[in-house]
């Protein structure tokens, strides 16, 4: 759960989509009463056209697999591609094909029908779960990889001003920093920019008093 602008809890907000709309009326139910907010679709179509116009994303979705027109694996992939949506399926067929279609898709939950009523919250909180801890290893793994690119760059900036300017290591980043200093910029910001300067005949390079 988080918490909204005044402060108050927002309830986990789950999109499920099937086209047994007896189903569908039964898990939101369920769902709403152990403290889940719902948005319910009977195809892909719908479900898609409920996400372009909704102002908040859901936090898992549940896909039935077998639906008329776009399936739930397809629609899977459509929403991990484009809203990097977790998603859990919701099945009649537990065959190993499909379980590995499933999984291949991205899925965090696989639930076979007929679906048992008390197992639902918690497969969804565990699917939640599971959720949360791969947005925190993608993060992460934006983080460090925005970290590597940041030091490659400031590196390499680095180094041009040793070479133009004779430099040791230390005095070239000391004229670095300070020219991101001087201007208010981030330190990779203007590496990126030297480096663009260095690489463009008709552009000079930093003078050593910081300014061009």
């Amino acid at each position: 759960m988080s918490e909204t602008p005044t402060g108050a809890v927002e309830r986990p907000l789950l999109l499920l989509v099937d086209d047994d709309m007896l189903l569908l009326g039964l898990l939101s139910k369920i769902l709403q009463r152990g403290g889940y907010d719902v948005r319910l679709a009977s195809s892909a179509d719908m479900a898609l056209d409920l996400l372009a116009q909704s102002t908040r994303e859901p936090d898992l979705a549940l896909l039935d697999i077998a639906m008329p027109g776009m399936d739930g694996i397809a629609l899977a992939e459509k929403l991990r591609a484009e809203y990097a949506l977790p998603v859990m399926f919701l099945s009649a067929s537990d065959e190993a094909l499909t379980v590995e279609r499933a999984a291949a898709a991205g899925a965090v939950g696989y639930l076979v029908k007929p679906i048992d009523a008390p197992r639902i919250g918690p497969s969804v909180t565990a699917a939640l779960a599971r959720a949360g801890e791969l947005r925190r290893l993608r993060d992460s793994e934006e983080r460090l990889s925005t970290a590597l690119k940041t030091g490659r760059e400031t590196g390499m900036a680095v180094g041009v001003l040793m070479e133009r300017y004779r430099l040791d290591r230390s005095a070239a980043f000391h004229m670095l920093r300070e020219r991101a200093r001087s201007t208010q910029r981030k330190l990779n910001d203007v590496a990126a920019e030297l480096l663009l300067a260095a690489e463009t005949l008709n552009l000079p390079l930093p003078e050593r008093n910081g300014k061009k």
